[in-house]
């Protein structure tokens, strides 16, 4: 008798005796539904041949490709909990999350192996590798493995994946995802976005994150469409494929870079029923802007790593630009007060909670950090503030934490002001998020001075390179005399913005 286990049972299982196109890849070839099954069970395989067991950890730093989208699934089939990490991030920076996670098997890009077998030696893990062309020793381990039969028993509460999320202290956290916060997230998008099995989803987003891996690729699956895979948000790439597919779901760089090319025209276009633009705020101007030049009204959603979506523009009626709609069916979205968590009334400012079947399990080895963010009754203090309009779409005002979201990446200004604050010449510093006209918000460094000294700014992103992931450092540096405080000694990072919030416009 097959063993129950919700993701594989819903989302994989239906591909055994799918012939059609699951995956079209740039080049023009295609990858069947029962291929990528085939794949999936290998994978599998050969999580069990190198010993990983139900609840061990899989940590992944690779380049998108059909055999690397494939591994969460295989990861999913043999119960193992599935740990994505940005290819961009530094050997530095990966011995934290490989550690903290305790991952038992590391798989990277193999031309990186020199650099990262110190790092997963310290951290205990086994290190393989799998290259974007489908090479390497776990490639081949997977080639060679018998596929799974069936999968490993798991119910609705047992951990999936483990997401590392960044906060404004101390280090970053992992979200704990289970199978249920998963699969309900999937099927009700596809209800919400009205995906068939006639949609051919545009999917240009990273893997290594939740809005590609989770919420566009498992809604795929759960309609029985297909996509079209391409490595990276290219313009040119985006532009050549638009159409062939029904739908995107992108961040704002995409639309924003799609608005800049003149070939972006309703022509293009006239194939397409949605564009979902999440993971950071969207212009309003962008919205107006788009709809103007394609007739699209792009659908605007929120969502967090530690929840998926958790609230969405209506399909149907009205996308307003500025908000990010309505709670989702089955979730619950309350305003408080950031001090008291009592509800505040509708229109009032306050502090975003939600509840719901999407809410992740806890912060992996960190209990004070998730009763501090996680309510007894269920309810995850997003740190986001926001209010109800008078029609009851929810907007997004600001952020309590000083997350910075560039690009659609999550970004810690500790770390980098950390890093800053080490090199020659500089007293301290302070990192913010300003706004930008392409990546919704970009990294800018705030330097004191030692005194006496004068920073050299070329030096100092010499500096960064080695150290931090390109998408963390600082797209410019601003020195000043001082940094604002407030009687406790608290560096008033509201004053940066507002000083420095020009610094990219026009």
């Amino acid at each position: 008798m097959p063993a129950f286990n919700p993701l594989h049972d819903r989302l994989i299982a239906p591909l055994a005796d799918r012939a059609t196109p699951l995956l079209h890849l740039p080049d023009g070839s295609t990858v069947s539904g029962q291929s990528f099954f085939r794949d999936v069970a290998r994978i599998a395989g050969a999580l069990d041949a190198q010993g990983l067991k139900p609840g061990d950890r899989l940590a992944v730093q690779v380049e998108k490709s059909p055999l690397a989208l494939a591994l969460f699934y295989g990861a999913a089939m043999a119960g193992v909990v599935y740990l994505p990490l940005n290819p961009a991030y530094t050997p530095e920076e990966l011995g934290y999350f490989l550690e903290n996670s305790g991952a038992a098997l590391f798989l990277a890009d193999g031309a990186r192996a020199v650099a990262l077998a110190p790092v997963a030696a310290r951290a205990g893990a086994r290190l393989m590798a799998l290259n974007a062309d489908g090479s390497g020793d776990f490639a081949d381990a997977v080639a060679a493995a018998a596929p799974r039969a069936h999968p490993t028993p798991r119910g609705e509460d047992d951990l999936a994946a483990l997401l590392y999320t960044s906060g404004t202290t101390g280090r970053s956290k992992g979200a704990m995802l289970s199978q249920r916060n998963l699969l309900s997230n999937a099927e009700v998008l596809v209800r919400e976005w009205r995906f068939t099995s006639e949609d051919v989803l545009l999917h240009a987003l990273p893997i290594f994150h939740t809005h590609g891996l989770f919420v566009a690729t498992n809604t795929i699956l759960a309609a029985g469409g297909s996509m079209i895979l391409l490595p990276r948000p290219d313009t040119d790439a985006l532009i050549e494929h638009l159409p062939r597919a029904t739908s995107l779901m992108g961040v704002p760089t995409f639309y924003t870079r799609l608005l800049d090319d003149k070939r972006l025209t309703r022509d293009l276009v006239a194939h397409m029923r949605l564009f979902v633009s999440g993971s950071a705020p969207l212009l309003a101007e962008t919205h107006e802007v788009f709809a103007a030049r394609t007739g699209h009204r792009i659908l605007e959603r929120y969502g967090m790593t530690e929840t998926n979506m958790n609230s969405s523009n209506p399909y149907e009626c009205e996308r307003r630009a500025g908000t990010v709609g309505f709670a989702l069916p089955g979730v619950e979205i309350a305003i408080t007060d950031p001090e008291t968590g009592a509800e505040r009334p509708q229109g009032e400012i306050g502090m975003i909670e939600v509840r719901g079947p999407n809410v992740f399990q806890g912060y992996w080895q960190m209990p004070e950090k998730t009763v501090a963010e996680l309510r007894e009754n269920g309810f995850f203090i997003t740190g986001d503030l926001g209010r109800f309009d008078d029609d009851g779409y929810l907007q997004i005002v600001g952020r309590q934490k000083d997350l910075i979201i560039a690009g659609g990446y999550n970004i810690y200004p500790k770390e980098i002001e950390l890093v800053l604050d080490e090199l020659p010449g500089v007293k301290e510093s302070a990192v913010i998020g300003v706004p930008h006209p392409d990546l919704g918000e970009a990294v800018l460094g705030v330097i004191v001075p030692e005194p006496g000294a004068r920073p050299d700014a070329v030096a100092i992103m010499a500096a960064l390179a080695g150290r931090l992931a390109r998408f963390k450092q600082p797209r410019a540096l601003e020195l000043v005399d001082a940094l604002p405080r407030n009687t406790m000694g608290k560096v008033q990072k509201a004053a940066l913005r507002e000083r420095f919030g020009g610094k990219f416009a026009g």
